[in-house]
């Protein structure tokens, strides 16, 4: 049974018998005849043609004339069982049977599927799963290899298999775990959309000043006006009070030098003086839950107007793109004129300022004609509409904020494992809670990048659109 070449499955088939491949063991008519299992092996589904015209060969040649009328050869190319019983002599063994079965089984060669699939480097980790095991999983159920770059550069994972429908159903089985994982906290945030302020140097002055005012030795304003517990800083004192009463009549015996009379001292008789340790600023703000770690840096001082998770080249590429395609139409919002904010005070985003989380300075637009707000809406929008945002964030409402402090920024010490998620912000409050920043102008959009920043400072700009630029600024 002859075939041309064909882009489909074909099975060859080994063998096996008394645990050699590829032979078969003959026995006469006299003797109880065997039946022959054979074992299929899948190849590739682009396999191509044999040397004779045909992809499966059959088994004799025209050589052979021991074949009897009770020998039966069926081949099938794809779904079907091929199926070979016959009987026939000892002596076919070794000149057709083996050999037209290998050539057979060569004639086929074995192949792979494969397909690449965009992840991009930050999601490896969640394909690899805690000790490999998620990969195995997948690799185990549908019977493929999953191949993932070690390179961060990298955003493809290679997926091989034996079949189209074990690498195509892998490949599905990883996108649910993107998608999950994507919804979920465990992937940060990449990107954000931002109105960078910290391009105005008198501004960064005043954001460096506010900090070491609150961290600065020489300051004092933490210290008053909090209700906090004075006993905590007391404690070494009370200490040295009980010390002090423990045996009040002690007497010492003192030898005088270069002399063999020696002098009876009666310590009752000496006073002694108690000092306070000088309490320490740093302490005293640690137990505030004030750290250096939450305050924010202020060459990166800006305005979010979107949060994105962009988690491979293509979508970073893709948010690039729409940014840009929208410059005119922000320009529109803007009523193609220039916009300056004035930021004023201080005010606590969650909980009280006894606990709170973030602290950041209200920003009021000047003229307070809305454009801000419309020019923010079309940024938005265009975003949502391109599948960059999730669900949650595109339901929020905007809130324009400065924030000054983000107790989320802390960094953990291996000496303090205690998690504190807040800080007292109460004495910050008194001294800054109508501090006036300043007004400033909006001169950019910026598609700006987390965790990484350029050398002025700023986090890294992707892409960024001007906003008009006619009003001179001293």
């Amino acid at each position: 049974m002859n075939q041309g070449q064909s882009s489909y499955h074909h099975l060859s088939c080994n063998l096996v018998m008394h645990g050699r491949k590829k032979k078969l063991c003959i026995e006469d008519h006299n003797k109880k005849q065997k039946i022959l299992n054979p074992v299929w092996r899948p190849v590739t589904t682009h396999a191509s043609a044999c040397q004779d015209g045909g992809d499966v060969q059959e088994l004799g040649s025209s050589k052979s004339s021991t074949f009897t009328n009770d020998q039966v050869i069926k081949v099938a190319a794809e779904g079907m069982t091929e199926l070979i019983e016959s009987d026939i002599t000892s002596s076919l063994l070794q000149d057709n049977v083996e050999n037209k079965v290998l050539e057979g089984s060569l004639a086929v060669s074995s192949g792979k599927h494969s397909i690449s699939v965009e992840v991009g480097a930050s999601l490896f980790r969640f394909i690899k799963g805690k000790g490999g095991s998620t990969q195995k999983n997948i690799e185990e159920e549908m019977g493929v290899k999953i191949i993932i770059p070690s390179s961060k550069e990298e955003d493809f994972v290679t997926i091989e298999g034996i079949s189209n429908d074990s690498v195509t159903l892998a490949s599905k089985k990883i996108q649910a775990i993107i998608d999950e994982v994507v919804k979920s906290r465990n992937l940060d945030y990449s990107h954000f959309i931002s109105l960078p302020l910290a391009i105005h140097p008198e501004l960064v002055n005043r954001l460096v000043s506010f900090q070491n005012s609150i961290l600065g030795t020489g300051d004092s304003c933490m210290d008053e006006n909090l209700d906090t517990d004075a006993n905590e800083e007391t404690t070494d004192n009370e200490e040295l009070d009980e010390l002090s009463k423990e045996e009040p009549n002690v007497a010492v015996e003192l030898k005088v030098k270069d002399s063999n009379e020696s002098v009876e001292v009666n310590l009752t008789n000496i006073p002694l003086v108690s000092y306070a340790p000088k309490a320490s600023k740093s302490s005293a703000l640690s137990d505030l839950g004030i750290d250096k770690s939450i305050f924010i840096k202020p060459k990166t001082f800006h305005l979010t107007v979107l949060m994105l998770k962009l988690w491979n080249k293509d979508r970073v590429k893709k948010a690039t793109e729409v940014l840009q395609n929208i410059s005119s139409s922000v320009k529109e919002a803007l009523d193609n004129r220039p916009l300056s904010v004035k930021l004023k005070g201080l005010d606590c985003m969650k909980g009280s300022l006894a606990k709170a989380r973030v602290l950041y300075a209200p920003v009021e637009e000047i003229g307070s004609e809305g454009r801000l707000q419309r020019a923010c809406q079309v940024i938005i929008d265009a975003f949502v509409e391109a599948g960059l945002v999730l669900e949650n964030d595109a339901n929020q409402k905007l809130k324009l904020h400065a924030t000054v402090m983000n107790a989320r920024h802390r960094k953990r010490s291996k000496l303090r494992k205690k998690k504190v998620d807040s800080f007292d912000a109460r004495g910050i409050f008194k001294q800054y809670g109508s501090e006036d920043w300043g007004e400033y102008p909006i001169r950019e959009v910026h598609l700006s990048q987390r965790f990484s920043f350029d050398e002025n400072g700023y986090y890294h700009c992707c892409a960024s659109i001007p906003f008009p630029e006619n009003m001179q600024v001293e």
